[in-house]
């Protein structure tokens, strides 16, 4: 296994680094010990050339702990009220550290809205970019004084799944407060086993994933396994690993066998479609027969205005939508042409009677093949 790990890290130098709450928080609120040496190695790998992000949780931990909170929060604005706290003290933290390594950080706060905007995705994309060239660190999360269900990425595995898409990571390093992922629950089973690579995510492997959450933490297992699966369809390999290990980062860069490795997929799924896959939410549905079904799933093929029967919901030219069947399957996602009252108009019709019905033809599809992402579950019956 240590070839394998050697072999699909050796290229890397993009890595992005996320690290729970349950690693960075103790019993007295943040573990300043565990954060100042996650800090030392990103600080020597950073001089070896590396280029770091890092995804970082425990803005609503170190909050509570400030305001010697110990109850647990039940409401939206407590939550926001407390991630306000105590995000600022987690980056004084933060920069204290790196600046006693002589290197700098720069703080991003994201909403999700922030990223389902194309333009504001490029310009993050680009902010992203000047630091890493500056050798500065930007150390990201949620905006969660603001953020609202709407406009939520529902958890930092989530979060730095789509930054590793922005960044175009070489290495993922999700550093959890479990040793990697096992064949069952480690906490109900003695028998448990740490699976030490993953070639491939099956429904198996997901299933070994619990759902159970640290105190101070809110994705589990499950949340990791899924950000692993996404970032894997990137061709980006992801390593779910210890992180109050000492010298935790240092062996993985090494090639030692810690942690989960999931190796990348061999297909690897383009950044725009995977921008839309995993960013952007469903505006709309549009409903769509058997033989637009098979043109798009089977045939890799453009959504045409022919192969329509009903659209659901109000959006306008470029939102997202999803394509489903008679029966109500998501076939597949994509950024639309027409807005919803355009595509009522000329749903069922061939592409040359666009123009005598609307007044104008700029596009025949509706969905181009390039903005359209085929449905995860139907992937796998398709290879």
């Amino acid at each position: 296994m240590k070839n394998v790990r050697l072999e699909t890290i050796a290229s890397a130098k993009r890595i992005l680094i996320k690290i729970g709450s349950a690693v960075l928080t103790g019993t007295d609120g943040l573990d300043l010990k565990i954060i100042n040496a996650l800090v030392k190695e990103m600080c020597d790998l950073t001089r070896q050339g590396f280029s770091i992000v890092l995804v970082s949780s425990g803005a609503i931990a170190s909050g509570k702990h400030r305001l010697n909170i110990t109850s647990p929060l039940k409401s939206i604005p407590e939550k926001q009220a407390a991630a306000a706290v105590g995000q600022g003290r987690l980056m004084r933290v933060y920069s204290k550290a790196f600046e006693r390594n002589d290197l700098f950080v720069a703080q991003i706060l994201l909403t999700l809205s922030d990223l389902t905007d194309r333009q504001r995705y490029l310009n993050i994309r680009n902010t992203l970019t000047t630091l890493m060239e500056w050798h500065v660190t930007p150390i990201i999360n949620e905006n969660d004084s603001v953020a609202v269900d709407e406009i939520k990425f529902g958890d930092n595995d989530n979060l730095a799944a789509m930054i590793a898409n922005i960044i175009e990571a070489d290495l993922f390093i999700n550093l959890t407060a479990t040793d990697g992922l096992y064949d069952c629950d480690p906490s109900t089973s003695k028998k448990a086993k740490l699976i030490g690579l993953v070639c491939e995510i099956t429904d198996e492997i997901e299933a070994a994933a619990t759902e159970q959450t640290s105190s101070v933490g809110t994705g589990g297992m499950k949340s990791k396994i899924l950000a692993a699966k996404k970032v894997s369809s990137l061709g980006i390999p992801c390593i779910i690993a210890p992180g109050k290990k000492k010298k935790v980062l240092t062996d993985i860069i090494a090639g030692k066998d810690v942690g989960t490795l999931f190796l990348p997929q061999a297909s690897r799924l383009a950044s725009r479609k995977y921008w839309i896959a995993n960013t952007l939410k469903p505006r709309g549905r549009i409903i769509i027969d058997d033989g637009a079904k098979k043109a798009i799933v089977e045939q890799g093929k453009s959504l045409l205005p022919s192969g329509i029967t009903g659209v659901e919901g109000e959006f306008i030219v470029g939102d997202p939508v999803a394509c489903v069947d008679s029966k109500g399957l998501t076939l597949a996602k994509g950024l639309v042409h027409f807005d919803a009252a355009d595509i009522r108009k000329i749903q069922g019709m061939k592409t040359s009677q666009i123009k005598a019905v609307l007044g104008h033809r700029h596009y025949d599809e509706v969905i181009h093949r390039d903005n359209l992402v085929i449905a995860e579950t139907l992937k796998k019956k398709i290879i």
